[in-house]
């Protein structure tokens, strides 16, 4: 980076379900630069963060860019409030990684671990348990992520979209491209619905191409209300990104779904993101269904 201007050190604190991705969302952000602390203790945190911010201001070459502290129902002296309160005290973000409970139940019996909180009982025991003892966190996180569907390429894709900006108070936003046959995405704080518009589906010619398609984006174009549509939705959107702004939210995920988030909704997505992007604001495309090999220009 050529601004000879240190970024603000940034301090972030990830918690969540046990097996939904903590240990691959602070691997994520170690190589992002972040200096990871995987379940350490919370009476020591305070502290930790004291020192390490000291350290990072009298060496302005340091390279890490903050702290990322794990600590989950395993973390000694674990409580929700205490999380909270030592949150209050160390100024830091929290991210709370989630995941579908069929899911979580999956990655333990197929890894054959046992849940943290589970003891001699079973599975969805401890994941009840665990769910009850860290709503108020959930409740309370400045970024819920859930994993459910996505890989670590995706978790990674999201954090370094998060994290990688310096602290200037702008709005981070997301958006997603999905297929409604695949469920809307837990994490979306705005849904659009686009399966009105023509469906390249039923091309031969663009069946097998996806949203990112030249070919395909202009067969979208020609249905008459994709322009009104679209300059609609920017109208509405422009306005809002300040107001969540001034509400104290700093990161929004915007859905847009159509039948199977190959066509349609891509193809809209990309377009939001360019448009987002000439505006100054921040953005990034995230397309949950479209194949993974087809995504290198997303």
């Amino acid at each position: 980076m050529s601004n000879n201007k240190k970024e603000e050190f940034k301090i972030i604190v990830v918690t969540g379900m046990s097996g939904a991705g903590i240990s691959s969302a602070l691997k994520a952000l170690e190589d992002r630069g972040y200096e990871v602390f995987d379940n350490f203790p919370l009476s020591l945190i305070s502290e930790l963060c004291s020192q390490t911010k000291d350290i990072s201001k009298r060496h302005e070459k340091s390279s890490k860019t903050g702290l990322a502290i794990g600590v989950d129902t395993r973390t000694r002296g674990f409580s929700a409030g205490r999380v909270l309160d030592t949150l209050k005290d160390i100024g830091a973000k929290l991210v709370f990684i989630t995941c579908d409970d069929s899911v979580l139940y999956k990655r333990f019996t197929e890894t054959r671990r046992r849940h943290p909180l589970a003891a001699e009982r079973t599975v969805s025991y401890g994941i009840e348990k665990e769910k009850k003892i860290l709503s108020k966190l959930k409740d309370n996180a400045d970024i819920v992520i859930d994993t459910s569907d996505k890989s670590i390429h995706d978790l990674r894709h999201m954090l370094e979209s998060f994290f990688s900006f310096k602290s200037d108070g702008a709005l981070s936003i997301s958006l997603v491209s999905f297929g409604f046959r695949n469920g809307v995405p837990r994490d979306a704080d705005i849904v659009m619905d686009v399966r009105f518009l023509r469906n390249p589906h039923w091309d031969p010619a663009l069946k097998l191409l996806t949203g990112l398609e030249d070919e395909v984006g202009e067969y979208i174009r020609e249905d008459e209300d994709f322009e009104p549509f679209i300059e609609n939705f920017k109208t509405l959107l422009k306005p809002l990104f300040p107001r969540y702004r001034a509400e104290g939210k700093s990161y929004l995920t915007i859905a847009v779904g159509c039948t199977g988030g190959k066509h349609r909704s891509v193809f809209v997505v990309d377009t939001l993101c360019k448009w987002m992007e000439d505006q100054g604001v921040r953005a990034f495309a995230d397309h949950r269904d479209m194949p993974r090999s087809s995504q290198s220009r997303a």
